[in-house]
């Protein structure tokens, strides 16, 4: 089996793997200015593509796959509430991209796409393209709604991999948690790296911290901007104010993802909760940003790295109150407004730089596997046979490498974007 990385390595975004030059694993954008997007972007024509979940930075260049012929697009195969994401988002990107000056796909692309989507099953075994020499299963991740490790097996070597894709082991308002015990053995294993070294805290005492900074702000008269991935952790926010008695207004398309999930609702663990908390928000468009800024609130809002949306607005409006704060709630990719605003204190808004002397605060809500879990998940699978392991999708691969081979001796390879390994 021959893999080449085309994405994704000693970093956080664009994740792509290409499998014997013609199947597809991901292919993402990183959401830096400007997007960054896989290698060979333009010249790869596969015949199948896998896709694990609907981030941008798993997901988002997929419709520029479909730029051929009806007669040459490929296959793509994902679970349902992934792919009515990836529609959304694509269209999102097709907007976003029109007002900061980049195109990589149009409107047919993702017609082309969803005609050529087939959906799958957790659990589902099915052979790619109609042949026997592939076969695939995707196995709930525990990240975001439909999203899933991936497991593929090339019959005529009899070698196979499994891809966790981002993976979360642990349950949250929004989702159940991975079950890697019920993951196929694999001979080869591609981990994501996100949290490598790094611990969660207790997420109820988290919780409590980030509702009594919330409640703090309001009490003072401030504003709380809440910076939010529309998938996923729009939803799981929301619900979390509303367990503790907080009214939200929800702005962005965090409220357009909350509409398909009601679609889906087996991949959610507590749909009936989700409802409630909808239901008891208030949502805002471009006429009530006013409104909703001009009281003491709450405000979740798009984009989570502040890479552009609503989000931008709120800053803008609150940067010179010391009153307001910002409480970021995930992962901040090095070269977004997000990192920049953690780092420096300051953002970038329509080309001017702006000063946030409103608190910031940073929450680890992640959806990710933490250390320890990181590490047992490869010790798992080496104990059940696998033979190479690599570190993707992170800013610290080499020294998960590293790790891997100074306590199990077994292959760890960090590698690089652009590389090719051809494991028999």
């Amino acid at each position: 089996m021959k893999l080449k990385f085309l994405g994704g390595c000693n970093e956080v975004g664009r994740s792509a793997m290409l499998v014997d030059g013609k199947i597809i694993i991901d292919y993402g954008l990183r959401p830096s200015d400007p997007p960054e997007i896989p290698l060979g972007s333009g010249t790869i024509v596969p015949k199948s593509v896998i896709v694990s979940h609907a981030h941008l930075d798993h997901s988002g260049m997929v419709p520029s796959l479909m730029a051929g012929g009806m007669d040459m697009a490929p296959d793509v195969y994902m679970t349902a509430v992934t792919s009515d994401l990836t529609q959304l988002m694509g269209r999102d990107t097709i907007k976003v991209g029109k007002d900061q000056g980049f195109v990589f796909f149009g409107e047919e692309d993702i017609r082309k796409m969803d005609e050529h989507t087939h959906t799958v099953a957790y659990g589902e075994r099915i052979s790619l393209d109609g042949s026997a020499n592939y076969e695939l299963e995707l196995c709930n991740a525990g990240h975001i709604p439909g999203s899933s490790a991936v497991y593929l097996r090339k019959e005529s070597e009899d070698i196979s991999l499994l891809y966790t894709g981002d993976i979360k082991m642990d349950a949250t308002r929004l989702m159940k948690s991975a079950s890697p015990d019920e993951f196929p053995a694999s001979d080869i294993l591609l981990i994501e790296s996100t949290y490598y070294d790094r611990e969660h805290r207790n997420r109820k005492e988290l919780e409590r911290e980030f509702i009594d900074s919330i409640k703090e702000t309001l009490d003072s008269g401030g504003n709380a901007i809440v910076p939010c991935f529309a998938v996923g952790r729009t939803q799981e926010i929301v619900m979390m104010l509303h367990s503790y008695g907080l009214t939200p207004y929800v702005d962005g398309m965090g409220l357009s993802v909350f509409s398909l999930f009601r679609n889906h609702p087996s991949f959610l663990k507590d749909a009936k909760a989700l409802n409630a908390a909808f239901s008891d928000a208030q949502f805002v468009n471009s006429k009530r940003r006013k409104k909703a800024i001009s009281e003491p609130s709450v405000i979740v809002t798009t984009a989570g790295m502040l890479s552009g949306g609503p989000v931008l607005y709120y800053l803008k409006k609150i940067h010179k109150d010391p009153r307001s704060k910002v409480l970021l709630t995930g992962y901040q990719i090095e070269g977004t407004n997000g990192r920049r605003l953690v780092e420096e204190g300051c953002v970038e808004t329509n080309g001017e730089v702006v000063k946030v002397n409103a608190g910031v605060e940073q929450y680890d809500f992640s959806a990710h596997a933490g250390d320890s879990e990181l590490k047992e998940l490869v010790s798992r699978f080496c104990r059940n046979g696998t033979e190479v392991v690599f570190m993707v999708h992170g800013e610290h691969t080499e020294e998960f490498a590293a790790w891997g081979r100074d306590n199990f001796g077994y292959n760890a390879i960090a590698p690089k974007n652009g590389e090719e390994f051809v494991i028999e």
